[in-house]
């Protein structure tokens, strides 16, 4: 039933007598005319019903909605059997209540307000149930002739007066032998619904139940349909990206067989994006490749960068490095990128199996030259022009100690050897102990130095530089020469260090007598000197466990300024004008005079650089 106000169209109740009103349908309902004889037209009636039912099934085979189709039933059933209103009511998503899904003689908005508000509800309340609810879960009509009269329609009585209806019958709707709705019809004065015009109703829900079951088969095949259709589409698709796809690897396939290497695999992935795609090492961030193919620029490393990791094996050996501004990237742009990343790591492989080969036979040439190594040097300069190298021609050595860091000296090593394929041509790269040594061709060492400024600063901005020491030293212009140029330049970064200026390059010029002290090279000699300077001093503070040299050193470091230097040494500065009265004494000498003061600065370098020129020889590392 419409329980809770189903069928709402206000008007006034009829108050028409019960029992006349039931005489007066009941007489149209048993087929007999006013006087009681059969009725000879059959035929005429027998007409607009298969009229009607034709209508339904023109309607079932026809684009009609099911709403639509349940309209023409209700409407069916109000005109053929004189009822003011019908009404075809299906279960809810949930299941439990019944909705208004088609009607004659309602209003849409009424019909909107009764499923929101006041749908029939499909549970029991309080021991009674409305009618459409029991037709529902019994299957048999249910039907109210006078709900005035009837007293377990009482919970509804409010909603009929509303509705102005006085009858109502409920009719169970069925499809393929399961219950899919009820067919209600209503009149505005009271009815006994007859026998032979319940299975009229019947048939029509029969009709409403074909409309239900074919409603939701064509619903079923039209989502069957959809669903394959978006299938075929999604396969069509995934089909034109692995075509696309195998093209895109094809082409960069093509680059790799050529030997395109990571430049080429570049312009071609350039090319399929339309943007500027550029290539770096790792880890030393160097530059490998760059196509430009658009007005966007940018530098890796930024945030404006979006970047693919080039892999071999577990570890990251380069990066493909795009605009962000192409983001985000569609699926064959994603695959070419990948395409393009694997074909980079095979480049980056066979050129690295190359180089590998480079740079060992390179270390080996720098550790000959170093050493002095008689059998080396005789084809050192054979070796080196296999590289394109002319050893004939003058180059520096350039030094870079590394303070015995040797979690970093891999990376160190690598960030180097990259540097060094900027010259031209490229300079030879070993190692000795700890250290990286590179020859760097060129004809002023000044031009070196800048060259190992731009190594510092890369290795800075990688967070390795902070504990370097680099020196470059003077032009070596023969075999012979390296040995004693590394030894120099060694000394210099180890006095740099010394002294504080690690942050700089150092040479010999920037050095000044260090910088002369270094270039005597006889270590005897220098400590020689410093001994016959400094050995009272030095033998007060054996014998009595002072620190007079220590406090000198301070001293001069500190410019002769007491203060600075006691709190150098973490005592009081009388304890330092009584020690360096104590040197004065001993050495018979005056620190206000300038040739003593000079004296002592270069007996305290002399002895620094022979610790400097004393350190780890040629030979002891590998390259």
């Amino acid at each position: 039933m419409l329980p809770v106000g189903v069928m709402d169209t206000v008007g006034s109740v009829d108050t028409v007598d019960t029992m006349d009103g039931m005489d007066a349908v009941d007489a149209v309902g048993t087929g007999d005319d006013a006087t009681g004889t059969p009725d000879s037209s059959g035929a005429d009636r027998l007409r607009p019903w298969l009229e009607a039912i034709a209508d339904i099934a023109t309607a079932l085979n026809g684009p009609a909605s099911l709403p639509e189709v349940l309209d023409l039933v209700a409407e069916t059933a109000a005109n053929l059997l004189g009822y003011d209103f019908c009404a075809v009511l299906l279960p809810a998503e949930d299941g439990e209540s019944l909705l208004i899904t088609g009607s004659h003689g309602l209003s849409p908005d009424y019909v909107r307000q009764v499923n929101a508000d006041r749908p029939v509800v499909l549970t029991v309340e309080e021991g009674v149930q409305a009618p459409s609810s029991k037709a529902f879960l019994t299957g048999e009509s249910v039907q109210v002739p006078d709900t005035i009269a009837d007293a377990e329609f009482l919970p509804w009585g409010g909603v009929a007066r509303e509705q102005g209806y006085r009858s109502m019958i409920s009719v169970p709707v069925e499809a393929s032998g399961v219950r899919v709705g009820t067919l209600n019809c209503y009149t505005r004065v009271p009815h006994l619904f007859g026998e032979e015009e319940q299975e009229l109703l019947a048939l029509l829900a029969d009709q409403a139940g074909v409309a239900i079951q074919t409603a939701r088969l064509r619903d079923r095949e039209a989502s069957t349909i959809e669903d394959l259709l978006t299938a075929n589409t999604t396969l069509a698709e995934q089909h034109e990206l692995l075509r696309r796809g195998e093209a895109v690897h094809e082409q960069l396939t093509q680059v790799a067989l050529r030997g395109g290497g990571v430049t080429g695999v570049a312009a071609s992935l350039a090319d399929l994006l339309g943007t500027t795609v550029v290539v770096t090492e790792e880890p030393s961030g160097v530059e490998l490749a760059r196509a430009e193919r658009s007005d966007v620029r940018f530098v890796p490393q930024d945030a404006d960068a979006h970047s693919t990791p080039v892999l071999l094996g577990q570890d990251t050996v380069a990066r493909i490095w795009v605009s962000r501004s192409v983001l985000p990237l569609s699926a064959l742009d994603v695959r070419a990128l990948e395409h393009a990343a694997t074909v980079s790591a095979l480049e980056v492989l066979r050129a690295r199996t190359a180089l590998e080969v480079e740079w060992r036979l390179s270390g080996e040439i720098v550790t000959d030259l170093l050493a002095g190594n008689p059998m080396g040097l005789v084809t050192a300069g054979e070796r080196a022009a296999r590289l394109g190298i002319d050893l004939g021609s003058a180059h520096a050595v350039l030094v870079v100690q590394g303070g015995g860091r040797r979690s970093a000296a891999a990376r160190v090593l690598s960030v180097a050897r990259s540097h060094a394929t900027r010259a031209q041509p490229p300079a030879l790269v070993g190692t000795v102990a700890e250290d990286v040594v590179l020859l760097w061709p060129g004809t002023e060492v000044d031009e070196v130095v800048r060259s190992a400024g731009e190594l510092q600063r890369q290795l800075v901005r990688l967070d390795l530089g902070t504990e370097l020491a680099f020196a470059v030293s003077p032009l070596c212009t023969s075999l012979g020469d390296y040995p004693a140029a590394y030894r120099r330049a060694r000394g210099a970064a180890t006095v740099a260090r010394l002294r504080g200026q690690a942050a700089t390059v150092a040479s010999f010029g920037s050095l000044g007598l260090y910088g002369l002290l270094l270039q005597l090279e006889d270590v005897a000699e220098l400590r020689r000197f410093a001994d016959e300077v400094l050995a009272p001093v030095r033998n007060h503070d054996a014998a009595r466990g002072t620190a007079l040299e220590e406090t000198l050193r301070a001293y001069l470091a500190h410019d002769l300024n007491t203060a600075a230097t006691a709190a150098s040494l973490f005592v009081h500065p009388n304890t330092v004008g009584l020690r360096i009265r104590k040197v004065e004494q001993l050495l018979g000498i005056s620190t206000t005079h300038v040739r003593s003061l000079a004296e002592l600065t270069v007996a305290l370098g002399a002895d620094e650089v022979a610790d400097a020129l004393a350190g780890p020889q040629a030979g002891t590392g590998a390259g």
